[in-house]
């Protein structure tokens, strides 16, 4: 049996430190920074390298974003009537109003921010 190339056997021990940098960091850290760690010891390699070996081994790191929870439509249910036909042009106030309501993140937590304005008027109701 042949003995791996050159190339497989430095795959595979840049795989190892890989391993060792990624979980030293409780496997929080992605490509990038895997990198750049491996730069600041001393080991020379590319950054898509790093991606490439990280993809193969199946690790990979976490996303600092926190999650944001949204709801799910329910599949079976159906659609909800379009009373308006999407024509939003009014002539007289109070004829039409519209509904909005969004998520605004704060430093407490999220807080929802509902709105009922005129589609005459575009003034906030409600």
């Amino acid at each position: 049996m042949t003995e791996p190339c050159a190339r497989k056997r430095q795959d595979t021990e840049l795989t190892e430190q890989i391993r060792r940098v990624h979980s030293d960091s409780d496997a929080t850290y992605g490509s990038p920074r895997v990198h750049a760690v491996l730069r600041r010891e001393g080991t020379h390699v590319g950054r898509k390298r790093v991606g490439r070996l990280m993809r193969e081994a199946g690790l990979q790191g976490v996303s600092p974003r926190r999650p944001r929870s949204f709801t799910r439509r329910d599949p079976t249910a159906g659609l909800a009537p379009d009373l308006v036909q999407r024509d939003f042009t009014v002539t007289a106030p109070n004829r039409l109003w519209v509904a909005d309501i969004s998520l605004v993140p704060t430093d407490e937590g999220p807080w929802w921010l509902a709105t009922i304005r005129d589609a005459f008027s575009r003034r906030i109701v409600g």
